[in-house]
């Protein structure tokens, strides 16, 4: 039997830690790789890379992981990257180019990279991937997609982008149940058939033919980064699913089968998550600073927050742009 495969096809990125000196590869769709491969699924990425150590950097790294990038596309400039720092046990978010070359090329797929992603049994990407304008020709693969909303959405977003997504998640730590169901909900309404809500320390909900799961936070020991939580938190879902499917799929079996699958899914994605924040930056793999450590314009850019919520990152900019995981308790969800 064929082993379940995912292919992630967006951003990446490098987070430079200043006050460590180091770089660490990631980004929503490299994390996604990393995190399928470790639980069991293989991966693959198709991005954009800059032609600067950054670049470099991710692909290196992608190289000794064994996860294919060979559908890559590369462009002359500055590939994408994040600066951050620490505050006692704080990370703190500097800015980040918003992806550099990645916000100003199209993907333009042709048909032998619609050949290439039929392979896989499902697609990954996220809003900060720059391809709302692709998810009508990718959806074309019929290969199911899996969306990362995090916080930022409007009703015109989710209408615009839900049609093309099997499965998604929303980061709702800013909201009340009630516009939490409401968001979900609404998804669902424009086509999800599968919508995760996360809520920090409060756990998670999935919702599914209109019937909500619940699963408690695990909380993190060994508290080193926080970096990438969410990535995992999601990754470990869909790669739980996939194994648990005799032909790798998302959506299989009854109704009945379908919740005891995301009941059991949620967990062990909630028992991954606290174990990557172990790790320094999202997966480790630090390598010395280089490139630019300065920015001219402060991007803050909330793909950087695994934790993210309004409310937390209106509290960063009120306290010098700090986050505190203990006071989520260092909960694994976004």
């Amino acid at each position: 039997m064929k082993e379940p495969k995912i292919i992630a096809i967006g951003d990446n990125v490098c987070d430079k830690y200043l006050s460590r000196g180091k770089m660490y590869p990631g980004g929503q769709c490299v994390n996604t790789c990393v995190y399928a491969k470790w639980n069991g699924v293989n991966s693959a990425y198709l991005g954009k890379y800059g032609n600067d150590e950054v670049a470099e950097c991710v692909q290196e790294t992608l190289k000794k992981l064994e996860i294919d990038d060979t559908h890559c596309r590369h462009f002359q400039g500055e590939n994408g990257f994040a600066l951050v720092t620490l505050k006692e046990t704080d990370r703190v978010f500097l800015g980040s180019n918003k992806g550099g070359i990645a916000k100003d090329h199209a993907f333009d797929f042709n048909e032998e990279d619609m050949d290439y992603i039929q392979q896989y049994d499902l697609i990954y990407t996220n809003l900060n991937s720059y391809i709302e304008q692709d998810l009508s020709k990718l959806y074309q693969t019929k290969v199911p997609i899996a969306y990362d909303f995090s916080m930022r959405w409007t009703d015109e977003y989710l209408r615009d982008v839900c049609p093309y997504v099997t499965v998604a998640i929303m980061s709702c730590a800013h909201l009340s149940e009630d516009e939490r169901e409401r968001e979900m909900k609404k998804a669902q309404k424009y086509g999800v058939s599968v919508v995760l809500g996360t809520v920090g320390e409060e756990g998670s909900y999935v919702l599914y033919k209109d019937k909500f799961l619940y699963t408690k936070a695990v909380l993190a020991e060994d508290v080193i980064d926080t970096m990438g939580a969410g990535d995992s938190y999601f990754a470990a879902f869909l790669s739980d699913m996939l194994k648990n499917s005799p032909q790798h799929k998302i959506l299989d079996g009854s109704d009945e089968q379908m919740y005891v699958k995301i009941q059991n899914a949620m967990k062990k994605a909630s028992e991954f998550a606290a174990k990557m924040c172990a790790k320094e930056g999202a997966f480790g793999y630090g390598v010395p600073i280089t490139g630019r450590t300065e920015m001219t314009t402060l991007s803050f850019s909330t793909c950087c927050f695994p934790f993210s919520s309004k409310k937390y990152f209106l509290q960063r900019v009120q306290y010098q742009y700090s986050f505190s995981p203990s006071s989520l308790h260092v909960a694994c969800f976004p």
